[in-house]
């Protein structure tokens, strides 16, 4: 904490923040920041509070329950945008995190795939063309579950399933389910598999009723997750509180980003306060060593989460343009290419990102726009 820059900081128009979150891994964070002491250090006073669903913790913002909130990537923009059942304009300046996604199938349609075991079987290429087969075997259209259809998850999910040739419109059916309703709904036989953020991938192969067949990585490496998220007006009103609520965050992000301090976020994660889930439910991703079956095949996979290396934190708007194109099949229109830019820019607030990068002496780009990862 350098207490000289904060105190040059300009005053929070108010100091008591009510922030959203969601029973996720990668909520760590938000979390983290608040037992560390992050957010009172830059004078906020921050109460958190624990959502079941992406489209609760949106609304409860627009509302004004929450000054600010954890959100999905792309899901700022489809609200802005109004396609997402509601129009309100949303801005982000902080990428929280990337990556951190997998694909879970059912046990029994894994054990219909026939793929043998072992940790090198579960590429994604390989893993759609198996569920093609079966699928062309069967003749029967298949069930899967995302957490929003504006989600980082629904794009690995179709892109994966495009991967084999299956069409995710006719082949496949995508519903949407809050992430802690994946396990159950897969135990129960409601869907054959899910698109979902950590710990629930890991729960599922805990409790025997699915397979980790791919992760979202290994499809989408450096693919934006979560986002922090104000209204636009709110920002306009409170621009000193969200530059001090990014720079708790940001300082949590680069103190998430050390391996060392894993397993004291995962304690501390797994408080009933908290996430209130077994800690061991919460290491696999967190340390970058993932089951894909119960007790077996486990796989290295450092880089699932990313919270702060790799420029993790800035909100490359080439990626959000990458992300809205991908969505035009459930928009059911291509955006105009300078309504798409317009978007973009309204909302992924690369300025807000620098601001702050600036006060706490990070390397950031001085472009926008990025070809690739």
């Amino acid at each position: 904490m350098n207490s000289s820059m904060i105190n040059k900081l300009p005053p929070a128009e108010r100091s008591q923040l009510k922030l959203g979150y969601m029973r996720l891994s990668d909520s760590a964070p938000i979390i983290v920041a608040q037992e560390l002491g992050l957010y009172s250090d830059y004078g906020l006073d921050v109460s958190l509070h624990r959502e079941v669903s992406w489209a609760n913790i949106r609304d409860k913002m627009i509302a004004g329950a929450f000054d600010a909130c954890q959100m999905l990537a792309p899901m700022g923009m489809a609200t802005t945008l109004g396609a997402a059942g509601i129009r309100a304009p949303i801005i982000s300046g902080l990428v929280l995190s990337l990556n951190g996604n997998g694909i879970t199938l059912s046990s029994s349609l894994w054990s219909k795939l026939h793929i043998d075991s072992g940790a090198n079987v579960y590429d994604p290429l390989l893993t759609a063309r198996a569920l093609k087969t079966e699928i062309n075997k069967s003749k029967h259209q298949l069930t899967f579950a995302s957490v929003h259809n504006f989600s980082t998850h629904t794009l690995l999910l179709r892109q994966w399933l495009e991967m084999a040739g299956i069409d995710p419109d006719t082949d496949a059916r995508i519903i949407v389910l809050p992430p802690e309703q994946m396990v159950d709904s897969l135990a129960q036989g409601i869907i054959d598999g899910f698109c979902v953020g950590e710990p629930w991938n890991s729960i599922a192969v805990e409790h025997g009723s699915g397979v980790l067949a791919t992760t979202g990585v290994r499809i989408w490496n450096g693919a934006p997750e979560k986002v922090l998220a104000v209204m636009e007006s709110w920002h306009g009103k409170n621009p000193g509180a969200h530059l001090r609520l990014r720079l708790a965050l940001m300082e949590a992000c680069r103190w998430m980003a050390n391996m060392d301090n894993r397993e004291q976020a995962i304690q501390i994660l797994s408080q009933a306060s908290y996430l209130d889930l077994p800690a061991d439910y919460l290491r696999p991703s967190l340390t970058g060593q993932l089951f894909h079956q119960r007790a077996q095949d486990q796989s290295e996979q450092i880089n699932f989460h990313v919270f702060d290396h790799l420029n993790a934190g800035f909100p490359w708007r080439s990626d959000a343009e990458n992300m809205l194109t991908q969505f035009t099949p459930l928009l059911g229109k291509q955006i105009d290419p300078e309504r798409a830019r317009s978007l973009v820019q309204r909302c992924y607030r690369t300025d807000l990102y620098r601001e702050a990068a600036q006060l706490l002496n990070i390397d950031c780009p001085s472009q926008d726009y990025r070809d690739q990862f």
